[in-house]
């Protein structure tokens, strides 16, 4: 099975995250970021994934470092529950709708890091949470799982509907690319990602 664990111990956050990719979509998040652990639910569920994140971080100052960590730790937990990527699909794409926003997500897993983020959300917070945040969770994701991610906001106004949509998005277009195509074959001419 495509399970992980990582462990992440820092002066500014303790985090521990376990996923398995084959999952039914099962999350136990604990951030201490409210909104975060209502992006990683629906991340899971919408991309199938077994999800357990527990993150002790210093909110006393502020989010940005446990939401940044814990999307360092996803990217790892990405990292070695692909392996070598045998077998997987390699790309995905959702178009997902969420009311009034319309958000695109594409991704490759060709392990090369970039983040192509064009989400214009209008309001700095959602709730007590910078949406500012949400592209570094992704940067973190990215530069440890390293995939071209493109967040595309075709339509939106509702700040929590674009976010949540992203969220969602993500979760979906990830669940076509990690998908085993029945294969042994690394998705790649060049015979490695």
């Amino acid at each position: 099975m495509r399970i992980s664990e990582i462990n992440r111990n820092t002066a500014e956050t303790q985090i521990s995250l376990k996923l398995n990719l084959d999952g039914t979509g099962k999350a136990n998040i604990d951030t201490g970021v409210g909104f975060l652990n209502h992006m990683l639910t629906l991340f899971a569920a919408h991309g199938k994934f077994d999800l357990s994140v527990s993150c002790n971080g210093d909110t006393d100052v502020d989010d940005h470092h446990s939401v940044e960590d814990i999307g360092i730790c996803l990217g790892q937990a990405f990292q070695a529950a692909l392996g070598d990527k045998r077998g997987i699909t390699r790309y995905g794409s959702f178009l997902l709708p969420m009311d009034e926003a319309l958000i695109l997500s594409a991704v490759d897993i060709s392990g090369r890091s970039c983040l192509c983020c064009e989400l214009d959300v209008p309001t700095e917070k959602i709730g007590t949470f910078d949406t500012e945040l949400v592209e570094e969770f992704f940067l973190g994701f990215v530069r440890n799982c390293p995939m071209s991610l493109h967040l595309r906001q075709l339509a939106g106004k509702n700040a929590h509907h674009i976010v949540e949509g992203a969220f969602k998005s993500v979760g979906r277009a990830l669940k076509a690319a990690v998908a085993l195509d029945g294969t042994d074959e690394i998705p790649s001419t060049k015979g490695v990602l």
